[in-house]
């Protein structure tokens, strides 16, 4: 037993054994902790647990977690590829005890562990426990037999647990081996400590404590056990190797990464083949997880991560886009623990596919951007540390590139101001974050559902019911009553009203009990299954322990349906137009439209848009019945059902069936705990009306069902009746008529440009204008009106052709008094003049700034066209004076 996948699997059935819940991984977005970007530790899934505010039907557990550390606090980021342990993604190994064992049984599991399973010498282990903590180090001695020289007391933090400046602490005791003398280092808490020798791959934390903030903290309730083992260091240990990337998993990607590049995964490019390695985990693992890349928040630490493998990419000589190539290699090493990478295979594909193409454009821009920056620079000077920045940050130009592209020309980089504006943007970065998960959890929500249990739902099959108040809270705060005219939330034991989740928006209506009438506006869920009603009491008071009658607003909750049920027949119709890689990324499901948000490269176009429509308009009129079944979600998935990525399911699913397909197989298979029609006929009619980007990658589709679409088309039609009106012909010849009107306009306006260059090009009285002569060469001058700045270049061209040898300035004034410049210069002369300087010349006069372009053409623009004539004397002098 030595494989990375035998080892996670060794130690999850060990633990298993002995009586732990095996809990599968959390997502690597935190869903209940406002102060992390990322999973980044085992326990964050469990973090109220501890604290007391949530419990578990178990109270022990072990998990192999997914944890990323590559933003805020924990950032390995730089140090990735260049050390022996350093990654981006990793796994944690773990068992926890939320208030059962502590610190013996905690040490005795540990021992056995790793001395009878996993059978590592014990003379090579060796112990750290905190200074004060004489109970584990006694504990050591008696369940492992270590003197006092194997046990070592470290009065530093190094040996004190804290997730961060508030949660769960506690003392900890790390395990250490001794990897022999072949390799430098000393004990922990020696000076050589930093060396490979001895390595720490296990950490036990015994929570006793939370930290409520800098210098308070409490004894928890009980006191708990929390442990973290690398799964990539324990590995590297039990194959006999010092470096992680030596691991057989490491390995299998590292030499996919060569084979792709036909580059040796040794030598001096090592560390470009472990940056992809390692970056194509996270990158796959987050996608999985429903991040995309983007330019903030979380996205933007992926699009980092994804673009430094890229670039490594392109290091070992990549010519095409490579990241791509290489997921099913890690699907086929880990999707057998981590199916959600199975299931998201298409979509990671296509994203990285796209991200590494975008790049590579990117850094053509970003070269051609740098070549303009540094023309007046020469060598021995150094590009300014904000314009490299700029370069990074805008335009995702990395540092070492920039530097890399100037060294040829002996030019340095200002690292010292761009690093100072590198800080500048982390310290914006970190004041705009928020928070992470889908929301900050409410601590007063846990004690409320301690007190009355989960909210049954009856909305599925009902829309009134009857329930008892259980709960009533103003202003944050609970509250014996509500009175007219107040505001507030209640909590029933069972309710009709749907809470807003998935996409799908709560329900509205009314709230009746004795002496009391209270309007509902709003539902949502708290905790996955406390149902809040957001309540105005409109006459009387309501009061705890009152009955009520709740009665949903049929109508708005009908029109919700209809478009809810519509979201599954657009989604698998647009996988069945566009592609097996179309992934729901967010909904919005209302009463009156529907939003739904999917992976796809590029735009969808009026054809596919068509046969979508069309498609889901046929299914519909199947009028088949809408099946609901309630499945384990493991099976659900297995059996075909499509779940939305970095959804958070439980262990029971509602799976939503509709329509025939192809080969009598169903059309739509869906996770959704949304309400829908009965039959697909109840939908009534489905019509796009709008598509567009959201963000990278992600395209928005809205469409109407019902009476909605219907009012919709009829108001088209009428749209379309009156245009045919104005173009005098029959409805259907309007498109006809158009297109020809279309191609008149646009021959009268060639027409009209070229009669325009024409007489721009003959002087101001319409004849041969002879050009002057300015030091010994041609000058073509020339401030023209009603030419558009994007014709000023051709025209520019046609004036250095008739010169054969000179140089032509053109001035073109809109109509806006604004003024655009270009200058030419004939090939014989751009040794002695510059087209860019005498462009900036101009422009100076015009009132603006800079310009740009090569030293046979360069145009700058200003604002003040009236000096449109002082602009060419100013050339013109220029010319004389050179």
């Amino acid at each position: 037993m030595s494989g990375v996948n035998e080892i996670r699997s060794a130690f999850l059935d060990y633990f298993a054994q002995n009586g732990h819940e095996a809990v599968p991984s959390s997502s690597l977005v935190p869903r209940n902790d406002p102060t992390l970007m990322f999973t980044n530790a085992g326990m964050v899934q469990f973090k109220n647990v501890f604290t007391g505010v949530e419990k578990r039907p178990y109270s022990t557990a072990t998990t192999s977690q997914k944890c990323v550390r590559a933003g805020g606090k924990h950032n390995d980021l730089d140090n990735v590829g260049y050390t022996a342990r350093h990654h981006t993604f990793f796994e944690m190994l773990g068992n926890f005890s939320f208030g059962d064992y502590f610190k013996e049984r905690a040490i005795e599991l540990a021992w056995t562990l790793i001395t009878k399973e996993f059978q590592l010498p014990k003379d090579k282990l060796l112990v750290t426990v905190y200074h004060t903590d004489d109970e584990a180090a006694d504990l050591w001695k008696k369940i492992a037999g270590f003197s006092d020289s194997k046990i070592i007391r470290i009065p530093t933090s190094d040996n004190f647990w804290q997730m961060g400046d508030t949660g769960p602490c506690g003392p900890c005791s790390e395990i250490f081996i001794d990897q022999g003398d072949k390799l430098w280092g000393g004990p922990p808490g020696s000076p050589e400590e930093d060396g490979d020798r001895f390595l720490e791959f296990w950490n036990l934390v015994f929570m006793q404590y939370e930290q409520i903030e800098p210098g308070n903290r409490i004894a928890l309730p009980r006191p708990s056990i929390d442990t973290g083992m690398g799964l990539e260091r324990i590995s590297a240990i039990m194959q006999g190797v010092y470096s992680n990337y030596d691991t057989d998993l490491f390995r299998t990607l590292i030499e996919a990464v060569a084979h792709a590049t036909g580059v040796a995964p040794e030598g001096d490019r090592k560390a470009s083949h472990r940056v992809i390695a390692d970056h194509l985990r996270t990158s796959c693992f987050l996608v999985a997880d429903g991040v995309l890349p983007s330019n903030e928040g979380r996205g933007y630490v992926l699009r980092r991560i994804m673009r430094r493998a890229m670039r490594h990419a392109q290091l070992l000589g990549a010519k095409e886009p490579l990241m791509y190539r290489l997921v099913p290699v890690l699907v086929r090493e880990m999707g057998q623990a981590y199916p959600e990478l199975i299931r998201a295979e298409a979509l990671i594909t296509e994203t990285l596919k796209l991200e590494e193409t975008r790049f590579r454009k990117t850094l053509e821009r970003g070269l051609s951007i740098l070549d303009e920056e540094t023309r007046s620079l020469t060598k021995g000077q150094s590009l300014s540390g904000e314009t490299a920045f700029t370069l990074y940050d805008t335009f995702g130009f990395p540092l070492d590139l920039t530097q890399d592209a100037l060294k040829p020309r002996g030019i340095g980089v200002d690292t010292d101001a761009f690093d100072a504006a590198m800080e500048r943007q982390r310290q914006k970065a970190r004041a705009a974050w928020t928070g992470s998960g889908e929301a900050a959890t409410e601590t007063v929500w846990f004690g409320v559902k301690e007190r009355v249990g989960a909210t049954e739902f009856l909305g599925y099959e009902t829309e009134t019911a009857e329930g008892v108040v259980l709960a009533l809270l103003k202003d944050g705060a609970e509250v014996s009553e509500l009175k007219a005219g107040e505001t507030g939330l209640v909590i029933v034991n069972q309710t009709p009203f749907y809470g807003e989740s998935g996409g799908q928006v709560g329900d509205t209506g009314l709230m009746q009990g004795e002496g009391a009438r209270m309007r509902v506006t709003g539902t949502e869920k708290k905790l996955g299954d406390l149902f809040v009603h957001h309540v105005t009491v409109e006459h009387g008071t309501l009061k705890m322990n009152q009955a009520v009658e709740l009665q949903v607003d049929h109508g708005r909750r009908a029109a919700v349906r209809a478009n809810h049920s519509a979201t599954h027949l657009l989604h698998e119709a647009l996988r069945q137009v566009l592609g097996d890689h179309v992934a729901q990324k967010g909904s919005l499901v209302s009463a009156d439209r529907l939003r739904f948000d999917f992976s796809h490269p590029k735009p969808v176009s009026d054809d596919e848009a068509k046969q979508v429509e069309e498609i889901a308009n046929r299914v519909l009129l199947q009028n088949e019945p809408v099946v609901t079944r309630l499945m384990a979600v493991d099976e659900a998935i297995e059996s075909g059902a499509r779940a939305l990525f970095g959804e958070k399911y439980g262990d029971e699913v509602r799976v939503v069936s509709m329509g025939k397909g192809e080969g009598n197989r169903t059309f739509s298979v869906e996770l959704c705990g949304g309400t829908h029609v009965n039959r697909t006929g109840d939908i009534g009619l489905v019509t796009v009306v709008s598509e567009g980007a959201v963000a990278a990658g992600v395209r928005r589709l809205e469409a109407m069902t019902g009476d909605a679409a219907r009012r919709h088309l009829a108001e088209e039609s009428r749209k379309l009746r009156e245009v045919a009106g104005l173009l005098k012909a029959p409805v259907d010849d309007v498109t006809e008529r158009l297109n020809a009107l279309i191609e008149d306009r646009r021959r009268l306006e060639r027409d009209l440009a070229e009669a325009r260059r024409k007489i721009a090009m003959g002087g101001a009285g319409g004849g041969e204008e002879a050009p002057r002569e300015v030091g010994g060469i041609k000058l073509m001058a020339r401030a023209i009106s009603g030419i558009e700045m994007k014709d000023l270049k051709s025209l520019a061209d046609e004036g250095k052709r008739r010169l054969g040898s000179g140089v032509v300035a053109i001035v073109g004034v809109g109509e806006d008094g604004k003024a655009g410049i270009v200058v030419g210069v004939t090939e014989d002369l751009t040794g002695k003049y510059d087209a860019v300087s005498l462009v900036r010349i101009g422009s100076e006069k015009l009132g603006g700034k800079g310009g740009g372009g090569r030293r046979d053409m360069a145009q700058a623009g200003g604002p003040d066209g009236a000096q449109a004539e002082a602009a060419l004397a100013a050339i013109e002098a220029a010319l004389a004076a050179a």
